[in-house]
Formats: C-alpha cells, structure tokens, sequence
C-alpha cells in the first residue's frame, strides 16, 4: 500500500486542488487575515472551512481549473466569468429605423 503524503502546496484564493484521500475537488475562495482559516467551495456547491493545521495535514494536490468550474456558483452572469465576447454588436438607436424597432 501506498501512503498518501500530506498536502504541501500553499492554499491560494482561485485555485483549485483534489482532496485524494476523499475523491473531492474544490476552490479556493478565502483566506483570512491572519492566515488561520482557509474557506473553500466544493464543486457540488458546499462550502467549508479549514484551519491552518487542518490544510496542512490533509491529502490536498493542486489540480488545474476544472472545464466546468463554474458549477458550484450558481447562476453567473456571462460578466462575472472574466471574459466577453467581442463579436456581439449592440447597434446604436440613431443607426436603427423604425422597421427594427418593431421587429
């Protein structure tokens, strides 16, 4: 058997890491001032809190972004995901005639 080696990575806000031990992935969303606590969100949604000694006693890896990992926040608003799209063309109302307003 191999032993599962205890986490030594920081914990970093916006990252995400696997717990091993316990086949669960999760982000990273705050740490407090003093450094003492570390809240995380699962990607089922949950959120938990660890303390320093916790973190680091735990099977915790850092794993890349997951593809969906706005899952476990909910309703987000294309703006709240850190990218637009520059395709999209609003035109403005002097460019309209009124055929295009009553469409």
């Amino acid at each position: 058997m191999v032993p599962i080696m205890t986490t030594v990575t920081d914990p970093v806000i916006g990252s995400w890491y696997k717990d091993l031990e316990n086949d669960l992935t999760f982000v990273v969303v705050a740490i407090d001032d003093n450094g003492d606590t570390i809240e995380v969100q699962y990607s089922n949604g949950d959120i938990s809190e660890y303390d320093k000694d916790s973190w680091y006693s735990s099977t915790f890896d850092y794993i890349e972004t997951p593809e969906d990992w706005s899952a476990p926040f909910g309703d987000l608003e294309v703006d709240d995901l850190g990218y637009s799209d520059p395709d999209i063309h609003k035109p403005k109302n002097e460019d309209m005639d009124l055929a295009d307003w009553l469409d």
